[in-house]
């Protein structure tokens, strides 16, 4: 069994395992602190965009283990607000911008919670990517093989939880960028109900997708963060109530007999290979430890990610303001690409349309809820792919999605039906154009899978489910809206019966799964 309490490197448990220790007296805040410390500024996982070592120490010292994170080293997403620290939405054209303002569910954590903070995680630039390769930060590498992505857009925080740098990290899932990064790096990523963690306190509505929540080496660790973070806050009228009891409610739902679908390419996506068949088996190992009964759903819904992206670029523009568009040179390639698109392409015409699909996506959703419990998907078309790029590195994922005909769907459904050959996008420049014939319909598949769940409001978790290619993939469980506590069980289920390595491989020597109790 892995060592976890060594002072020479920080914690390999989850975070209430680390506070247990504080408790009993087996180690203390401070020294975790420094092993933390020590630990990121030798990584070459490129995990974060700012350290605070001054803050942190104060906080350790001054802090209270009696708090349900009491004393536990916090990495904070990048695009999450600290009052003073840097504000930059990971973007070299912000880069000297600072918070003005804390997050509400951060100043929950690190308040009512106890949690030291540490500094920020590296996010995709603006959250518009599901891959943390930005011009200000560079690449974040996956620890359970350097060199892949960690997803994004909380692919730092995945990173500095997978590769032993912190126990807890909070993350945001506007399209899936908690659940795909948890994917990618072996870690849960659960999404609750939207507004069930407030974005406040300026929270605006659109996208109106996004649940902020954390990267999480075990389901106790997301349920304790549910009971620190979730709660109405006042300037987010759709923030939602907490019971306040998530983590003593675990394990008291009663799964047997629950139904479920398995519908492994959500949304039409193109799966690669071993993907599939890895997530039937694990969807019927977790059937035969619940008493849960797989039943068949043919769900059909409509893709879109494209929209998605359009729609959620568009709310750029605004903040790029007059620098917008010299600015372009400074953005990475497919975020300055998605902002040309939606000034050109967005309207009312094309916002008309993403309304049509999210309403028949509304409609495919709650009919299948009226028949079973739970929907099982994948997280990820496949394993992680190389970091400094969009596209697998084993497979062409270009060739599949363009002979994909629910993708192909999507892109025409997400371009108002008109052709890109036929000159309706004259405005753009050909080269601009020759790159979105390249890569826009690669952008529609790769978050296909997790994006319906964030239009629909309800919730959903990531959950390890083996490996492929000797990598990890994940199990995507969605429930209806406000089930979350269910949802909770159905993960520790899968945890008690499936356990995972709470730290890469890479951190350990050999990914021996830690015990959490």
């Amino acid at each position: 069994m892995a060592e976890t309490s060594s002072t020479d490197q920080p914690w390999l448990g989850d975070a209430c395992s680390l506070v247990d220790a504080f408790r009993s007296g087996d180690r203390s805040p401070r020294e975790e602190l420094e092993a933390t410390l020590a630990a990121i500024e030798s990584s070459d996982l490129n995990a974060f965009s700012h350290i605070d070592p001054e803050r942190a120490r104060r906080a350790a010292d001054e802090a209270d283990v009696n708090k349900p994170f009491g004393g536990v080293p916090f990495a904070i997403k990048e695009l999450d607000e600290v009052e003073g620290w840097p504000d930059t939405g990971a973007s070299l054209v912000f880069k000297d911008r600072k918070a003005t303002h804390t997050s509400w569910a951060i100043e929950r954590v690190l308040g009512d919670g106890g949690a030291v903070p540490v500094g920020l995680t590296t996010a995709s630039e603006f959250g518009g990517l599901n891959v943390s390769v930005t011009k200000l930060n560079g690449v974040t590498h996956n620890p359970w093989q350097h060199g892949r992505t960690a997803g994004g857009s909380s692919g730092g925080a995945a990173t500095a939880v997978a590769g032993g740098l912190v126990s807890l990290a909070s993350g945001g899932d506007g399209g899936g960028s908690i659940r795909i990064p948890a994917g990618y790096t072996g870690l849960l990523g659960f999404k609750g109900t939207y507004g069930r963690i407030s974005r406040g306190p300026r929270a605006p509505f659109r996208p109106g997708t996004v649940v902020p929540g954390n990267l999480a080496r075990s389901v106790r660790d997301a349920a304790r963060y549910f009971d620190v973070a979730a709660g109405v806050d006042p300037r987010d009228p759709t923030s939602l109530p907490s019971h306040g009891h998530w983590e003593a409610d675990l394990g008291t739902n009663d799964l047997k007999g629950r139904r479920f679908a398995v519908v492994p390419a959500l949304g039409g996506v193109t799966l690669e290979t071993g993907v599939e068949e890895n997530l039937r088996r694990w969807a019927d190992d977790l059937a035969a430890a619940t008493g849960m009964v797989q039943v068949e759903h043919d769900l059909q819904t409509p893709n879109l990610a494209a929209m998605w992206m359009m729609g959620n670029l568009s709310t750029l523009l605004p903040e790029l303001g007059d620098r917008w568009p010299s600015c372009a040179k400074d953005l990475t390639d497919e975020v300055a690409l998605g902002v040309y698109l939606s000034q050109a392409l967005y309207n009312l015409e094309s916002a008309a349309v993403a309304e049509a699909q999210r309403l028949e996506l509304h409609e495919a959703m709650a009919s299948a809820f009226e028949e079973v419990d739970f929907i099982v998907a994948s997280t990820n078309p496949g394993p992680a792919f190389k970091a400094e790029s969009s596209k697998s590195a084993d497979v062409d994922i270009m060739d599949k999605v363009l002979g994909n005909a629910a993708a192909r769907l999507g892109l025409r459904g997400a371009l108002t039906g008109v052709s890109m050959v036929s000159g309706a996008f004259h405005k753009l420049p050909r080269k601009l154009v020759e790159t979105m014939e390249a890569k826009f319909p690669e952008l529609v598949a790769m978050g296909g899978l997790t994006i319906a769940s964030n239009v629909y409001g309800n919730p959903a978790v990531s959950i390890p489910a083996g490996l492929v290619n000797g990598l990890p993939v994940g199990a995507q469980v969605l429930a209806p809206h406000h089930r979350d506590g269910l949802l909770f069980d159905v993960a520790l289920a899968a945890e008690q019966s499936m356990p995972w390595p709470q730290v890469a491989p890479s951190v350990t020597g050999a990914g021996e799964v830690i015990p959490t109790r």
